[in-house]
């Protein structure tokens, strides 16, 4: 609000009469709906450039606000970055024990394989134990057995075929 319209604060518990209700009614209506001053969006610079040499900086306020995704992104992407160089350097330090060949390198190497084969045939082992015993080796089965022949034919460009039974 502007000073010059500013009423005086209404004292608390004090009514106000009817004739000075409807004239702050009307005082609040006509600030709520008075014009709002133009902003200008762009600026042209109409001074005259200099015959030679470079043209004189115009300062240009700058008032980006940087919306919550894009930043969420940006430290989501130096987190990755950062994780991507430790991964890079324990690569790098593990390709260094791989260079040096020796008793130690190759059981650097192959002792975690072993262990992680090991592990997984303990429990290949332990899961075909589970497995219930089938006891039955050889089925009969009863009923009348139909013997049939088929002859397939195909022919042409585009396949034709054509199936024969026999039987």
């Amino acid at each position: 609000m502007y000073p010059e319209t500013t009423p005086a604060a209404p004292q608390p518990g004090v009514r106000m009469s009817d004739d000075v209700a409807a004239a702050e009614a009307r005082r609040i209506i006509a600030d709520a709906y008075k014009p709002t001053p133009e902003t200008p969006t762009a600026y042209r610079d109409d001074s005259p450039l200099p015959a030679y040499g470079d043209t004189p900086p115009v300062l240009q306020p700058d008032r980006r606000i940087v919306p919550a995704w894009a930043a969420g992104t940006a430290v989501a992407g130096i987190g990755v970055g950062a994780a991507f160089v430790g991964v890079g350097c324990g690569l790098w330090l593990a390709c260094q024990g791989f260079a040096a060949v020796s008793l130690t390198s190759v059981l650097f190497v192959t002792l975690p394989i072993a262990a992680v084969a090991g592990v997984f045939t303990a429990i290949g082992t332990a899961l075909r134990s589970l497995k219930g015993v089938h006891t039955e080796t050889h089925h009969h089965y009863r009923g009348p057995v139909r013997q049939q022949n088929t002859t397939t034919h195909t022919r042409g460009l585009i396949a034709r075929t054509r199936n024969e039974h026999h039987g």
